[in-house]
């Protein structure tokens, strides 16, 4: 679809980012609480900052998670991280046995996707934005609108 072509490159395009950051979120309860969870993902300064960083910190995803507001059981999420292939970096409460490598090599490609399994229920959404980038920041801060 056009419109959801134009989106996703409208988002990716930040001045000085460096990648299109998506976050996906499936199983969430309702239509709301999904697009809630993954604007709150989207919108973390501290997780923009990771994706830039290629740091696999899925602390800052719980986080976000954790301060939308939607009532959920950490211990019952999965979250991976998706490129051109896919890890697995959460699940059951606790970090799971994956690559630091291979989560590097997928955050370090130009469209990176944090896919968020609530097992809640069968609603989704995705919410698309970019890096936080020490250009952006600079670039941002050095005019008025």
């Amino acid at each position: 679809f056009v419109t959801t072509w134009l989106a996703r490159k409208m988002a990716g395009d930040g001045e000085g980012a460096t990648a299109l950051f998506e976050t996906k979120v499936i199983g969430a309860a309702t239509k709301e609480d999904a697009r809630t969870l993954a604007k709150a993902v989207i919108c973390s300064s501290l997780t923009k900052a990771a994706i830039f960083g290629h740091d696999a910190n899925f602390g800052r995803i719980l986080c976000a998670l954790g301060y939308s507001g939607v009532q959920f059981d950490p211990e019952n999420v999965d979250l991976y991280f998706q490129g051109k292939d896919r890890i697995h970096i959460y699940g059951n409460g606790v970090a799971c046995d994956y690559s630091e490598e291979e989560a590097t090599k997928i955050l370090s490609q130009p469209e990176v996707t944090v896919l968020v399994d609530m097992h809640m229920g069968d609603a989704e959404a995705i919410a698309w934005g970019c890096d936080l980038s020490y250009d952006y920041v600079k670039i941002n801060a050095d005019y008025r609108s």
